[in-house]
């Protein structure tokens, strides 16, 4: 019923950019905050970057800031990450997230959010 599904992830070179879609099903997006969480193999998720319900106030995690941008269209339900300069330690799966909480934007507790998609495989080669 509820389906959060990615796509945009692949293999780049370091210095390069990317960008992230996520498109949502299911639920009211316009009320959901919305993420980005990434892990990678032998670390735990860490929340990348958030944005609220009406895209105003957003989060980034301090190794992204000045290259990753979070941003939504909630007329088209689709939330996107925008990542330039990537690195190679920037290498993860990439999963997106919805919450119905206002203040969800910015918290790191994978476990506190509602819906989650299946993921996209982001590979910097360096």
């Amino acid at each position: 019923q509820v389906q959060l599904v990615e796509s945009g992830g692949g293999s780049v070179e370091a210095g390069g950019s990317l960008k992230l879609s996520c498109a949502a099903s299911g639920i009211t997006f316009v009320y959901y905050v919305m993420g980005w969480f990434r892990q990678a193999p032998g670390k735990e998720r860490e929340l990348v970057a958030g944005i609220s319900a009406g895209g105003s106030r957003t989060y980034y995690v301090e190794s992204v800031k000045g290259r990753f941008t979070i941003s939504r269209d909630n007329a088209k339900n689709t939330v996107y990450l925008q990542m330039n300069s990537l690195k190679s330690e920037d290498t993860a799966v990439y999963y997106c997230a919805a919450d119905g909480r206002a203040n969800a934007w910015g918290d790191s507790r994978s476990r506190e959010w509602d819906h989650w998609g299946k993921g996209t495989q982001v590979t910097v080669s360096s």
